[in-house]
């Protein structure tokens, strides 16, 4: 019955106006007609589980108590939005439209969404000045170039927790993607759920703003929210946290990013995930080293200097990573 009724939605507003389709579709959502319940999804047979799976991406539940404005709707493209709040919490609801047709329906939270100045040409070149200075000053006397070098001789004097670090992560990696040749529409599934939480911070918005504008943004999302928030933080309880953490990261990231999906496209992309999945490892590495002094006595203070040492280095990696992501972006 939720099938019948989120088809006839796009039915019966084929020829309406795009905020009164959105409108609809908002009212609908906030009723539970569009979106499949968690519970429906776990206990959804395999044949079914990666539909649902999509739909949930696509239409995540509305949080409870949330309250919408439908007469605000501000129109910008494809997008509708409404304005939202959850208790004190202000936000919107976003719907994404194609043609006529409901996409995707999601509450972005006010403090989810990227800083309104990244977004900004001023921006933009502010990040091209820092790409440029940070890569000078690496072939430079500076404590810039002296960090790397320092960080360079932890790797080669540590070269057997690096290579198990990268072999166990990596492999995680190319696990997940040989396990998506089998499951095709269930990692297809993960792709949108991955998709969703990107358009939920409005990384689309970056879209079109020029090369260094993305990049910039690229570079502070998996900068804050990878090596720092999810790297880094856990790496301080002395390792093991960003080390589970991760393993379950990369088999994710395999599955979704997987050649299966990706077909001639992986390979544009493979240096994206060479670079970016290698500072995720050297910050695990780096508390992994923090776990491994700490443990044979050498005291906090220095496993605690390798780990940021790892996470300068990884920093720089993130820094080329998110060029090259923006211009194959653009490419494609």
């Amino acid at each position: 019955m939720r099938l019948l009724a989120f088809l006839g939605l796009f039915l019966s507003l084929a020829l309406a106006a795009p905020e009164e389709v959105a409108r609809e579709a908002v009212a609908r959502w906030l009723k539970g007609e569009l979106s499949p319940r968690l519970e429906e999804v776990l206990k959804a047979p395999p044949e079914e589980a990666p539909k649902l799976l999509e739909r949930y991406a696509l239409f995540p539940p509305p949080p409870k108590g949330l309250s919408v404005n439908l007469e605000g709707a501000k129109v910008e493209g494809s997008r509708v939005a409404f304005p939202a709040a959850l208790g004190e919490e202000v936000g919107e609801v976003v719907v994404v439209l194609e043609g006529e047709r409901v996409r995707r329906v999601f509450f972005r939270p006010e403090g989810l969404g990227l800083p309104a100045y990244l977004l900004t040409p001023l921006a933009g070149w502010g990040f091209v000045l820092l790409s440029l200075f940070w890569t000078l000053l690496l072939f430079q006397t500076s404590p810039f170039r002296a960090w790397l070098l320092e960080a360079l001789a932890l790797v080669r004097a540590h070269k057997g927790l690096y290579l198990f670090t990268n072999l166990f992560l990596y492999g995680l990696f190319a696990l997940g993607a040989l396990l998506a040749y089998g499951m095709p529409e269930l990692a297809r599934a993960m792709q949108v759920l991955f998709a969703g939480a990107l358009e939920a911070i409005g990384l689309e918005k970056a879209l079109g703003q020029g090369l260094p504008v993305l990049a910039g943004v690229i570079f502070y999302w998996n900068f804050s929210q990878g090596l720092f928030l999810t790297g880094l933080v856990p790496a301080l309880f002395l390792g093991l946290p960003v080390l589970l953490l991760n393993a379950l990261r990369y088999f994710a990231f395999g599955f979704a990013l997987s050649p299966a999906l990706l077909g001639g496209a992986f390979l544009l992309h493979l240096p994206t995930l060479l670079l970016e999945l290698q500072a995720y490892i050297l910050v695990t590495f780096g508390g992994l080293l923090l776990l491994a002094k700490t443990a044979r006595g050498e005291g906090y203070g220095k496993g605690l200097r390798a780990l940021l040492l790892s996470f300068y280095l990884g920093a720089y990696f993130l820094l080329l990573a998110a060029w090259y992501e923006a211009w194959e972006v653009g490419l494609l």
